[in-house]
């Protein structure tokens, strides 16, 4: 079977981890800083930093000798997010990758044999792949050869897109240095001794006297240069998450420049979940302030939503109603997907608000009247009558147009209404709501109901259902309450 690889190199990736949130700083020299004062050095820049005369491991003092060099400190949470937004990139031009990534680069090799007839010749797929990913905010090297080694040190050693043909390995290796090999000091040395400094003097040794002198080691550097060392490849199995995370040079304290650098986050999010045809279900935002603290909301919309204005309309809105209580130092905001339904309304079932306003509209309440005061009423786990509280609000979508037969309702009084009860034989005879008095032709009961004695929500309940006539002749069915502890009687629910 005939094998194809394709290697994705992104080099200085701690530079392009931190400028993929930060566009603005993307035409200014930026030099990535590693380690605690005073050993920090510079362990990543972008181009137009090394035109400024910046180089790996310069020291700040050396760094803030140079004029107009913008220092950041180094994230490897922003890395480890920017990590798998490339690599989910990859991931859809084949699903089996091994990862490859050294020091300061972040490579994957992606086995494509096979994908001709999904993304056409792979000089064609490479420039895609290369496209979407700096849309995406990277700027990587693609090589593409049918030995892996080859692919990895050749998108290592150059720019833009390279196709190597099947045979001109060789070829296109020769000018690569021997360090693409990753060789240590003591046998950079010994080839330097020798005058051997690229792969194409490398791989014109002699094969046997190469082996007397470096031993097994050797024939595979000799194999390597010649491009056609064997590789078992080993793929990752990577677990989905969204997930994106943003450190700030200075502590954020304006709500606006929170959310600026909150909008690009969400829109990553949303076009990570649309590749896997899936929404935004849920969105916690978790803020870390001065002082080591932490400060979280939770975004929960009504139905899962891809619509970007929305989501940030409501990390506004929360974050305005519950703002954080000192500078925000690091911004992180993670996702659950979920797949948004479509409601299908009957013809005369009347139209419903879209979920999106709902949303924003309860948001805009909850600041007015309370979190507490908000939501969909959810039955409590508890044999108290009535007993409930506002759970959050989902809409699942179902809507049935089934005909059902008509039934018998309880229509409960919200609040009930006091009423006086008279008694015959231990049993209610008439009561009086205040307005009007009502003969009680047939009662039935007593259901007697009781808990929580041992706190404050204790209730003692005797329930009647009753049959009862006013004096113009017109009848009524509803329910009395007695509460035993206080002797106070209710009219709690009417049937229609």
């Amino acid at each position: 079977m005939n094998t194809l690889f394709a290697c994705v190199h992104a080099a200085e990736f701690p530079a392009q981890a931190l400028l993929r949130l930060h566009p603005e700083l993307q035409g200014e020299p930026v030099v990535v800083m590693e380690g605690r004062q005073p050993h920090e050095f510079a362990c990543a820049m972008n181009t137009h930093a090394a035109r400024r005369g910046a180089t790996l491991g310069m020291t700040r003092l050396d760094a803030e000798g140079l004029p107009g060099l913008r220092l950041l400190a180094r994230s490897i949470e922003m890395e480890a997010s920017a990590r798998m937004v490339l690599l989910e990139c990859a991931a859809k031009y084949s699903p089996r990758i091994e990862e490859t990534s050294e020091g300061a680069c972040c490579s994957f090799v992606l086995d494509i044999a096979g994908t001709e007839r999904l993304f056409g010749p792979p000089e064609r797929m490479a420039d895609r792949l290369r496209v979407e990913l700096a849309s995406a905010g990277f700027r990587v090297s693609i090589a593409i050869s049918t030995n892996f080694d080859t692919a990895r040190m050749k998108a290592a050693g150059s720019r833009g897109v390279s196709v190597i043909p099947e045979g001109g390995e060789a070829v296109a290796l020769a000018r690569l240095p021997v360090t693409a090999l990753s060789l240590e000091e003591e046998h950079l040395e010994t080839f330097a001794t020798w005058g051997i400094h690229s792969l194409g003097e490398l791989a014109a040794l002699p094969e046997l006297e190469l082996i007397t002198r470096l031993g097994q080691l050797g024939r595979n550097w000799r194999i390597a240069a010649l491009g056609e060392l064997p590789h078992l490849f080993l793929p990752i199995e990577p677990e989905f998450t969204l997930k994106e995370y943003c450190a700030f040079e200075t502590p954020v304290e304006q709500i606006d420049s929170l959310l600026f650098i909150g909008a690009r986050m969400i829109d990553s999010l949303v076009a990570r979940a649309a590749d896997r045809a899936l929404s935004l279900a849920r969105l916690t935002a978790r803020m870390k302030l001065e002082g080591d603290k932490v400060h979280e909301r939770v975004l929960r919309p009504a139905i899962p939503s891809a619509d970007r204005k929305f989501l940030l309309k409501l990390l506004q809105l929360e974050i305005t109603a519950h703002p954080p209580q000192a500078a925000v130092v690091a911004l992180e905001l993670s996702a659950e997907a979920g797949h948004c339904s479509t409601m299908q309304l009957g013809l005369f079932t009347p139209q419903t608000p879209e979920p999106s306003r709902l949303d924003v509209t309860l948001a805009r309440i909850r600041t007015i009247v309370g979190e507490d005061r908000v939501g969909a009423p959810v039955l409590e786990d508890t044999h108290c009558p009535g007993s409930f509280r506002l759970g959050t609000l989902a809409l699942d979508g179902a809507i049935s147009d089934e005909t059902q037969s008509q039934r018998m309702v309880l229509r409960r009084m919200r609040p009930p209404v006091p009423v006086r009860v008279a008694l015959r034989d231990s049993q209610p005879s008439a009561f009086r709501d205040g307005a009007s008095l009502f003969e009680i032709t047939a009662a039935y009961g007593p259901w007697r109901t009781s808990g929580c004695w041992w706190s404050t929500g204790e209730w003692n309940l005797e329930e009647w259902d009753v049959l009862a006539e006013r004096s113009d002749g017109s009848s009524l069915a509803c329910v009395l309450v007695r509460d035993q502890a206080q002797n106070e009687w209710q009219l709690e629910a009417v049937y229609d």
